[in-house]
């Protein structure tokens, strides 16, 4: 099974900026879709960010023209280039991914996350 492990997270104070890095446990170019999640406390995980193999990009509303979503293809890392951060950016991030575009079910478990928190 396919292992991720996040870093990056930080506390920061509102306006600031961080890159998450998720470190993929083989060839991240094999999963077709590389995603971002987070989970504040008492709430649902969501998805965040989305990047497929052929570079189509999507993200959630609240983040769009903040976030921005990457692969490396040859450190197999995914990255979260987070600006102009608000407190209720603040959760635990985790990535994940589909093996293919039909897959229903994530490629790897959830690694540890990494803790963003944004105040002042």
């Amino acid at each position: 099974q396919v292992q991720f492990v996040e870093s990056g997270g930080d506390l920061v104070q509102p306006g600031g900026s961080l890159r998450l890095s998720c470190t993929v446990s083989e060839n991240i170019n094999s999963i077709y879709i590389m995603s971002w999640y987070r989970q504040a406390p008492g709430k649902q995980r969501d998805l965040v960010a989305k990047h497929t193999k052929d570079g189509s990009i999507d993200y959630l509303d609240s983040v769009k023209g903040r976030f921005t979503i990457s692969r490396d293809l040859e450190k197999d890392t995914l990255y979260l280039q987070m600006d102009s951060l608000k407190p209720e950016d603040s959760a635990v991030y985790y990535c994940n991914g589909r093996r293919f575009i039909w897959s229903l079910a994530n490629v790897g478990s959830w690694g540890q996350g990494t803790q963003v928190t944004v105040s002042s």
